[in-house]
């Protein structure tokens, strides 16, 4: 059921898995995360990760950010081959090049939204694109905020925070791990607004690992894994499309305790 890709799409890649196994354990106990996966993440491009729980999705996530290592295959950020990096090519590689959103917002408490913004580039020594900041800080909306500490902030705003963190040191490649997770529908559909507008207006490159057909709606494109492979991908996803796909995958009934019966995260 792929779907006509989009016309015009970039076709220049951000990060690429080739024939990407990860395995734990050996012998009876051996259990196959991910079976030889072979995805592009082009530039430019919204890109969300769907599955039943156990499919691999953030497995297949954490490999290709260079979080986790992999058994076998290899993972290409633009250029650079993962594999091939020593522990402090690799940490660099993760500084300067990829952004990171997780579930949790992982905010520093003890300094101001500003300032967890920056904290990236200022661990770096890096100064910040001050155009970039300024674009960056306004479309995330939190400009009166700026001065403010996490605990004097939402989840929605925080995560915002997070966002912008993410985006200020204009990294080739944003990852996201369930961004929205703990977010009420409306903080998450907003941060899902900012990450879709930061492809749309700032070029930006996002992947993002989500069990909900809603999240998953916003995405240019959704790659469907099953048992540690893909088994599919649609482009111009809706949130009905990917709901019904997902009805029909091993394990990906949504009536399970992840999914109401429109399909949200309960």
């Amino acid at each position: 059921m792929t779907t006509t890709p989009v016309a015009g799409r970039t076709t220049t890649v951000a990060a690429r898995a080739t024939d990407l196994s990860k395995i734990y354990g050996q012998g009876e106990t051996q259990v196959v995360a991910l079976d030889r996966v072979t995805v592009e993440f082009r530039q430019a491009e919204f890109t969300a990760i769907m599955g039943p729980s156990g499919s691999g999705k953030s497995t297949l996530m954490h490999c290709v950010a260079g979080l986790d290592t992999f058994s076998s295959g290899s993972v290409r950020i633009g250029d650079t081959e993962l594999g091939s990096l020593k522990d402090k090519q690799l940490t660099k590689l993760r500084r300067d090049k990829i952004g990171f959103i997780f579930q949790a917002f992982n905010l520093l408490p003890t300094l101001t939204a500003l300032e967890n913004i920056t904290l990236p580039m200022d661990i770096a020594g890096r100064k910040p694109d001050k155009e970039w900041l300024d674009s960056v800080i306004r479309m995330i909306g939190l400009r009166d905020r700026l001065s403010h500490r996490p605990a004097q902030l939402s989840g929605g705003q925080q995560q915002r925070v997070a966002v912008a963190r993410a985006l200020a040191s204009k990294p080739d490649i944003i990852f996201g791990d369930e961004p929205t997770g703990n977010l009420d529908s409306r903080s998450g559909a907003e941060v899902l607004g900012f990450l879709r507008n930061s492809v749309r207006e700032l070029g930006q490159t996002v992947v993002m690992v989500t069990h909900d057909p809603v999240a998953a709606a916003y995405a240019d494109r959704v790659v469907f894994l099953a048992d540690g492979r893909i088994v599919d991908e649609m482009y111009k996803p809706t949130a009905d499309n990917v709901l019904d796909f997902m009805r029909l995958l091993p394990g990906g009934n949504p009536q399970t305790p992840e999914f109401d019966a429109k399909g949200r995260t309960s």
